[in-house]
């Protein structure tokens, strides 16, 4: 075993010491594994109560090495290879490397299955592992769902990266392990607390953000130990990624915070809210690690120098350990009481029975939707650095192009940050008008912002040549034959039109409107599917496929009566859609579910002449600019061409002139001979 070896293994042995310490006095000051014997109730056992945190704890870490190494392999290390790209040595190595260890995950997954089984139901760990009740209850738990998941998307990782070996499997393999890290903390306490659907969304970015930042750092650490090559690339992208995740980690972590313990006092008063101090004191103390790397161990690096990296590093490798012990102990500890009883409508949309609905209310009782507000102000934010970008380099952009982006930003937070997305859980009709804008308005003035054009033009190409950068990935991703398949204008018509009646006319909308996750999830396909509509009719970015404008108009005339049938079926149904949802939420002010789904059914049914025109319109334009060029290029390719023969002529001219001029010259010369 040679002094690299040693030395991740020495890493590795106070990280993993530093994780139990904490996990275990996390456990016991919050008394967490204190015995509680209720009476009716049946006890797991003290093997439970035990093994379910330290598997869990194994999980978290095997989750951040695996994701590490998948990190290292797809985006640290550089590419090489040109257009055929290929991975180095070096980045195959942990791509099998990560492997082992997603194997790893996925068995430790599989324990903390099996524990959960055990505490959810009260008895002994052998006694479920020698039952039926593992079997009997994994599908019906959502903690035991959400496990199984991990379980096998782990294992799919374990056994594709035993034979990846191109970037893109590589990140595919990295995106992969990124979604199944989210199962298991969406089912925990974020799902019950007192405002669900920030507590939600918060815990996912949360849990998003860690991981890559603890992995990320760990196998840094490990190159850096074994003396391997490229430290310096590594280190300077890791450390611009590590900036985001912290800011990422800090908000999360302070939004979550608030959603458990809306009472500051209570972070002083109660078990849990001390060992949530505990974590943002790890929090400030992994800031300041991150400023000194950034301040000292960076230029070090860039210097050859790299022991003062793996010296500081290593230990804050083992503060991030701590922390994730401390997380998994905060996570067993059981966060406060509401110190008022939650009404069934609170429990089932996060928010109480609104008053009668008002267009001044719809306008002004403003609904905090964190996870849209996020993906507004990052949207946002991006289009505004790439226009510094190219400001700064002096390049031109269009201010129609910023205006329409703005613009389609704006429409999002108008239906979920405003009254409608709260009037949308209870109320059919208004959430018909946030399906439409964020399926058939936002998405028009998104394409039209040319987001993809603006990121082309503001990302700075790789500097190691053959390497995959923001803008080469981008590039790639454009040029795939997944995209191509699905901007394909057929593929994209059909998802547009026929997601819609599967989503509304099977058991799938239902389910979504009782789960903030999948309500999510189907305002986003909503959003997407319209994007990708309107970017095969009008998008101004690179297509795989560009139809002709005749073409184009032909396919929104085809497209749009299928919505206005969608409006016309649900303006004649005999019976509700998501009957037993709408029954629980309807509001005593209201009208009929049956009826005001009607009225969500003329909504749809009219919604579709918005857009139409406003299409029409651009298609109009865009066609009218388009022959311009066109005939300008014509008008180019002319003034050449008859440039060309002019001059043609001119030669000939001038050949034909110095002909005649030497056989004047020569008669000349033989006279006076």
């Amino acid at each position: 075993m040679n002094k690299g070896t040693l030395g991740v293994l020495r890493v590795a042995v106070i990280a993993f010491a530093a994780a139990v310490g904490t996990l275990v006095a996390g456990l016991v000051l919050g008394g967490a594994v204190a015995e509680k014997i209720i009476p009716g109730l049946g006890d797991a056992g003290v093997v439970t109560r035990w093994g379910l945190p330290v598997s869990r704890l194994l999980m978290d870490l095997c989750a951040a090495v695996t994701v590490g190494a998948l990190l290292a392999a797809a985006v640290l290390l550089p590419i090489t290879g040109g257009r055929a790209a290929t991975l180095s040595d070096d980045a195959v190595t942990y791509l099998r490397a990560g492997s082992w260890v997603a194997a790893a995950w996925a068995t430790a997954a599989a324990g903390t299955l099996i524990f959960t089984v055990a505490d959810v139901l009260g008895e002994p760990v052998g006694q479920v592992v020698t039952g039926s009740e593992l079997s009997s209850y994994v599908g019906q738990l959502p903690q035991g769902t959400a496990l199984m998941l991990v379980v096998l998307l782990a294992v799919v990782v374990a056994l594709l990266a035993r034979t990846a070996a191109t970037p893109g499997a590589a990140l595919g393999l990295l995106a992969m392990a990124v979604v199944a890290l989210l199962p298991p903390p969406l089912t925990g306490h974020a799902a019950s607390a007192a405002n669900h659907s920030v507590a939600v969304t918060g815990v996912a970015l949360h849990v998003a953000a860690v991981v890559p930042w603890v992995g990320g750092l760990g196998l840094l650490v490990v190159h850096a130990l074994t003396g391997r090559g490229k430290l310096e690339v590594m280190a300077d992208r890791f450390s611009r990624m590590a900036l985001w995740c912290y800011i990422t980690v800090g908000a999360s972590g302070l939004v979550n915070v608030i959603a458990r313990l809306p009472d500051p006092a209570e972070l002083l008063s109660t078990d849990y809210g001390r060992l949530a101090l505990g974590k943002i004191a790890f929090f400030v103390v992994l800031g300041w690690f991150g400023w000194w790397h950034r301040e000292r161990t960076l230029p070090a690096v860039a210097a050859r120098k790299p022991l003062a990296f793996t010296r500081l590093a290593g230990v804050e490798v083992a503060v991030m350990a701590a922390t994730m012990g401390l997380a998994v102990a905060l996570a067993r500890t059981a966060p406060p009481a509401p110190a008022t009883e939650e009404s069934r409508i609170k429990a089932l949309t996060g928010y109480e029975m609104p008053p009668e609905i008002t267009p001044g209310r719809l306008a002004s009782m403003w609904t905090f939707d964190f996870f849209f507000a996020v993906l507004v102000v990052v949207l946002g934010g991006l289009y505004v650095a790439g226009l510094i970008r190219l400001r700064r380099r002096g390049d031109a952009w269009s201010m129609g192009r910023t205006v329409s982006w703005f613009i389609g930003l704006l429409t999002i937070v108008a239906v979920t940050e405003t009254g409608v997305a709260r009037y949308a859980q209870v109320l059919f009709s208004v959430h018909m008008v946030q399906h439409m804008v964020l399926s058939m308005l936002s998405p028009i003035f998104l394409v039209m912002g040319a987001p993809v054009t603006l990121a082309l033009r503001a990302f700075k190409p790789a500097k190691v040549r053959g390497d995959r950068g923001p803008r080469e990935w981008l590039t790639v991703a454009l040029h795939s034959k997944v995209t191509a398949f699905i901007a394909h204008p057929a593929v994209a018509t059909v998802i547009f039109v026929a997601s819609t009646f599967t989503l509304y006319f099977t058991s799938l909308f239902e389910g979504a409107m009782r789960n903030h996750l999948g309500h999510i999830a189907m305002s986003i396909h909503f959003l997407l599917s319209g994007t990708l509509f309107f970017w095969v009719l009008i998008g101004v970015d690179p297509a795989p496929k560009k139809l002709p404008y005749p073409g184009r108009i032909l396919l929104l005339f085809v497209t749009m009566p299928f919505h206005a049938f969608f409006g016309l079926a649900l303006m004649n149904l005999g019976q509700p859609l998501a009957q037993a949802w709408y029954t629980a939420v309807n509001p005593p002010w209201g009208t009929s579910v049956i009826k005001d789904q009607h009225t969500g059914g003329a909504i749809a049914w009219g919604f579709g002449e918005i857009p139409t025109f406003i299409v029409l319109v651009v298609l109009a334009f865009q066609w009218y600019f388009d022959d311009q060029r066109q005939a300008k290029r014509l008008d180019r390719k002319a003034d050449r061409a008859a440039a060309a023969e002019a001059q043609h002529e001119d030669d000939e001219l001038a050949a034909y002139n110095a002909r005649l001029a030497k056989l004047a010259e020569k008669n000349d010369q033989s006279r006076k001979g």
